[in-house]
């Protein structure tokens, strides 16, 4: 078989250019079990894709990040994908002797060696965005405006790597407890930061709000890169003030979504519904702990209506749970002495799959939120649901029993079913103890399909 022309290596290597790298884990493990010479030149070709990126991966790591957007939707500073390996080509050709000293000691961040190497293939970097600008980010790609202004920022970025490959080296120790040490050090982060160009300490925060996936813990740099910073008032005047700002309208756009979720509709909630919830708790607390907000500020007023909101839909989602359980657990009046009833399990009388997905979905919001529901002041009355479902369950339950053993029941097996149904409803709200005495309940009134409760549960 002939071997790839000179054309078709030229368009494959623009075409691996663009391909994911799980992608192209991939297509080199399958093209590497396929005969005949075309497919070895494309495995060598892929090889050496996967070795550069290797490369690249090593010394621009600190920016890697900037290259996608954030996965969580907070605004960030980013530049597009398709310029990056169009970047590294530029800056890798400058410096071919250096590549090979990455390979054996790639992934060891502070050596010496890679650090040295890197720092130069990110000044590299820079000479290539000045010197070739139209290679690096052809026009007509995006707007001009957009474009001028992305290839001076891209610019101050890699302006900015050697500091910024420390700083994210010492990115994990920043964001939990760090020493006066290492506090000085960022501070003098930021402000050699300052001394490099215009903006260069706020670019250099979002250089490292880049590499973190909970985007609240960039309150933490912005409140620790100046010692007056946490006060709202100092904070929302200063160049930073950017950061809370994002975090707040982020707040908002999830606030939102939640506040559109309204319990008993047929359709299911969105799948991210707890996510949203969660995030804005997570966010709304780091805002409490990190920042002195003036109760009567902007942030303040946004994040106090943010609360109240959130705090409205949990409350309905509450108060909806209760009704949901009327419909699967019905039950009927009966005679017991004279004239006297009670209520009882009215075991003849179908429930409908659409209302135990109802309560499904409500006991699993009630179940995930019990850190949300503190934050947004609300933990009190999902406890006492809690602990009402699982009364509520648990007699139902005993009541179904003692009509199994009594041979009242017509449909045993559909009862049988049901109290397994009403079973695993209690496991979503961690009422494992209560799950299973349900089970051995039935068990014992002769439930010979139910499993055994230590496998069940």
């Amino acid at each position: 078989m002939a071997e790839l022309s000179v054309a078709h290596r030229a368009v494959l290597a623009q075409m691996l250019e663009r391909v994911p790298d799980r992608t192209l884990k991939t297509l080199s493990a399958a093209v590497a079990q396929m005969p005949g010479e075309k497919a070895r030149d494309l495995s060598l070709m892929l090889a050496e894709e996967t070795t550069d990126r290797g490369r690249r991966a090593v010394a621009f790591a600190p920016l890697l990040p900037l290259f996608r957007r954030r996965s969580d939707g907070v605004a960030g500073l980013d530049f597009p994908a398709h310029v990056l390996p169009r970047l590294w080509k530029a800056a890798s050709s400058r410096e071919q002797t250096m590549l090979s000293m990455l390979d054996d000691v790639r992934g060891v961040e502070d050596d010496p060696r890679v650090v040295a190497v890197s720092d130069c293939l990110c000044e590299a970097a820079v000479a290539a965005i000045r010197g070739q600008p139209d290679v690096i980010w052809p026009p007509g790609s995006t707007d001009d405006a957009v474009r001028a202004g992305g290839l001076a920022e891209l610019e101050h970025c890699f302006g900015l790597a050697a500091m910024a490959r420390r700083a994210v080296f010492a990115l994990p120790a920043l964001v939990q407890r760090p020493t006066e040490g290492q506090l000085a050090e960022l501070r003098l982060l930021v402000r050699d930061s300052g001394e490099m160009g215009p903006d260069g300490g706020p670019r250099m925060l979002e250089v490292l709000f880049a590499h973190l996936t909970n985007a609240h813990l960039i309150l933490r740099l912005v409140v620790q890169s100046s010692r007056s910073a946490a006060k709202e008032g100092v904070l929302s005047e200063s160049e930073m003030a950017s950061f809370v700002n994002r975090l707040i309208e982020a707040v908002e756009s999830r606030v939102a979504r939640i506040a559109a979720f309204r319990p008993g509709q047929a359709e299911r909630p969105r799948a991210d519904l707890q996510s949203d919830i969660n995030w804005c708790a997570e966010t709304l607390a780091e805002l409490d702990a990190t920042l002195q907000l003036d109760p009567e500020g902007a942030w303040g007023k946004q994040a106090r209506d943010a609360r109240t909101r959130v705090n409205q839909t949990l409350a309905r989602v509450l108060g909806s749970t209760e009704k949901a359980l009327d419909k699967i657990m019905p039950m009927r009046r009966v005679p017991t002495v004279g004239r006297m009833t009670r209520d009882a399990p009215a075991l003849d009388q179908p429930v409908a799959d659409e209302a135990f997905e109802a309560a499904v979905v409500l006991l699993t919001l009630v179940g995930t939120l019990r850190s949300a529901a503190k934050i947004f002041g609300c933990e009190s009355q999902r406890y006492k649901l809690v602990q009402s479902v699982t009364e509520r369950v648990t007699a139902y339950v005993d009541e179904t029993a003692d009509a199994l053993g009594a041979g009242e029941v017509e449909d045993r097996a559909g009862a049988l079913a049901h109290i397994e149904r009403l079973a695993r409803l209690l496991l979503l709200i961690d009422a494992a103890d209560a799950a299973r005495n349900v089970r051995r309940r039935a068990t014992a009134a002769g439930a010979a399909t139910i499993q055994p409760s230590h496998q069940a549960a």
